[in-house]
């Protein structure tokens, strides 16, 4: 199966350091891929190069088959790739509605002076994303908040909130960074429903995340990252045992360890 995302050799040094370091990943149309890895591993700046939030200092970023590497976020967004962030990001004085809408402003195709002057495309444009807004919010439980204050929302709701934003212009592709940080075990739970429901409407997930249970209950494939570098890849049952992985999370001592008592046990 051709892959929806792929990244050939991608990489980017800050200051002399390697935050990616040569990654190639592909990520396949209809799956739910985590990215994973321990602090400091570059998951986020790899999404970071995906989204055009920065730009790749080598290799390129295919998506659908077309190469992305140069364009500009905006540009990327409209072919169909979202994203939320680790840190929230939502206009807690605006209401929730309006927050999920500003997803939906690169989408809209009315000119400036069309909006300016109320024209009929851009009142049907707004009408229209209104209601495509409020079925973002239906779809993560928010639809009864719509006119909330953002600020006012508790923190599990706006994690909720940004996926919202993130899906209400319909994306191909959207990367969740630790879309479960600071949720309780309920929380957890029904964020793993809502992104299984996300996958089955349509729409790949790539997610970084640092919950393993949730990683491994949820992921189709698991990609572990250590020093910017792919060390590991495949299903996340072969990812509880391979050796490298364990090492990069546990250190090589207690790796070893671990080796010397399966040895022993078998």
């Amino acid at each position: 199966m051709t892959a929806l995302l792929e990244l050939v050799g991608l990489g980017r040094h800050f200051a002399g350091i390697a935050a990616v370091d040569g990654v190639n990943m592909a990520v396949a149309p209809g799956t739910i891929h985590a990215l994973i890895g321990p602090n400091g591993a570059g998951k986020t700046t790899l999404f970071d190069l995906v989204s055009g939030v920065t730009a790749a200092g080598s290799g390129r970023i295919r998506f659908d088959g077309a190469d992305i590497t140069k364009l500009p976020a905006h540009r990327r967004a409209r072919r169909g790739i979202a994203r939320t962030f680790q840190n929230l990001r939502i206009f807690g004085e605006m209401a929730v509605l309006e927050n999920v809408l500003t997803g939906l402003h690169g989408t809209l195709g009315a000119s400036v002076a069309g909006i300016l002057a109320g024209s009929g495309r851009a009142r049907q444009e707004e009408r229209e994303a209104v209601v495509r807004a409020r079925a973002a919010l239906a779809i993560v439980g928010l639809e009864a908040r719509a006119e909330a204050r953002a600020g006012a929302l508790a923190y599990g709701e706006k994690r909720r909130l940004e996926i919202a934003r993130a899906i209400a212009a319909a994306p191909r592709l959207l990367l969740l960074d630790e879309p479960a940080a600071g949720s309780n075990p309920a929380e957890t739970e029904a964020l793993a429903a809502l992104i299984r429901r996300i996958r089955e409407a349509g729409t790949t997930v790539l997610l970084v995340e640092h919950h393993m249970g949730f990683v491994m209950n949820l992921s189709d494939r698991v990609t572990v990252l250590n020093f910017g570098r792919p060390i590991f890849d495949g299903t996340p049952e072969a990812a509880r045992s391979a050796p490298a992985v364990i090492e990069a999370y546990l250190g090589a001592r207690v790796a070893a360890r671990l080796a010397q008592r399966d040895v022993v046990a078998s």
